[in-house]
């Protein structure tokens, strides 16, 4: 199984909220995540990420989006 992380769509319409989630690569958009890693406010930049853990999904070959990744950057850095 090929895992990604990627943001999941959650708010209401014209106010987008996205969690960080470890999902297979194979399910859709909002599908059931493996691990929720943390969130995402694009309203406010504001952004909670636990280090540890995408460390290690890192580590096992997860693939982050590029959206993830520069918000990675970011936080980690």
């Amino acid at each position: 199984m090929s895992t990604a992380i990627r943001l999941k769509r959650q708010g209401r319409k014209k106010r987008p909220f996205y969690r960080i989630i470890v999902i297979d690569s194979r399910c859709r958009r909002d599908g059931r995540p493996i691990e929720d890693l943390g969130w995402f406010n694009p309203l406010t930049d504001e952004t909670v990420l636990s280090k540890e853990r995408y460390e290690y999904w890192m580590s096992v070959g997860a693939c982050p989006s590029e959206r993830v990744t520069s918000i990675a950057k970011k936080n980690i850095a």
